[in-house]
């Protein structure tokens, strides 16, 4: 993305809404819009700026898109950068043998319920004309043909899940909204808490670097991308 000219698909004085902008995607994603000369206000939506809000309890959900509401600005742009590798501390399995019914149920809880749920509450904030998009991170190894080595099970399915989720609604608001793009994005790997364990020797994005790379995907997106996945670089990710 050109930093000098911003988003240039929304035209100008859009506004844009950030979920998790306490994550390092999240935060960075919300810096760069809050940068961008054509994004009149970029808000967020995460504990620091709704204390309440818990991506495990929808009533807080509702409520905090109700508090939004109450701005009347619509939300030509809304990024849920919301996700768990590790739940409760314990990292990805490496085997079957490692699986637990609370830990995999948590992690579709915040990687599947959750943003589930932040579609259903926040798309009604979105206009009904001009371009808008609800992108919702997920992850490669969310790919069930992509998927050769195994492992990571919770996090792998509760992805996958995710993905199914965004085509869902993809469908869905293609009847009452046809210039929404309802997409799940790849971020590639990033070094964030999230993740730096588990980088390794492999090569690695900053969040800044990501959240620059996500923007030009989200803004080079047409009719063709709702319900799609998309990596880093705009390359479609096998289901």
């Amino acid at each position: 993305m050109d930093s000098a000219s911003g988003l240039k698909s929304f035209g100008d004085s859009f506004h844009a809404l950030v979920v998790g902008a306490t994550g390092g995607i999240g935060g960075a994603l919300l810096a760069a819009l809050d940068k961008d000369p054509r994004c009149a206000e970029v808000h967020r939506m995460d504990r620091s700026s709704h204390p309440g809000f818990d991506l495990l309890d929808e009533r807080s959900i509702e409520k905090c898109a109700e508090q939004l509401s109450g701005d009347r600005q619509k939300f030509s742009l809304i990024i849920d950068a919301t996700g768990a590798l590790e739940i409760d501390g314990a990292g990805p399995e490496k085997s079957l043998k490692m699986i637990t019914a609370e830990t995999m149920s948590k992690a579709f809880r915040i990687n599947a319920v959750g943003p589930a749920l932040l579609i259903k509450y926040l798309v009604p904030l979105m206009p009904k004309t001009g371009k808008t998009v609800f992108a919702t991170l997920s992850a490669r190894v969310g790919s069930i043909s992509d998927n050769e080595i195994g492992g990571w099970v919770s996090y792998r399915a509760s992805k996958a899940a995710l993905n199914q989720i965004v085509k869902t609604a993809a469908i869905e608001f293609a009847r009452s909204r046809p210039s929404l793009l309802c997409v799940a994005l790849q971020p590639g790997t990033v070094l964030t808490p999230l993740s730096e364990r588990y980088v390794g020797k492999r090569s690695a994005f900053t969040p800044k670097e990501s959240a620059s790379k996500l923007l030009t995907v989200i803004d080079e997106l047409d009719t063709d991308a709702n319900g799609g996945f998309f990596d880093h670089a705009s390359q479609r990710v096998p289901w």
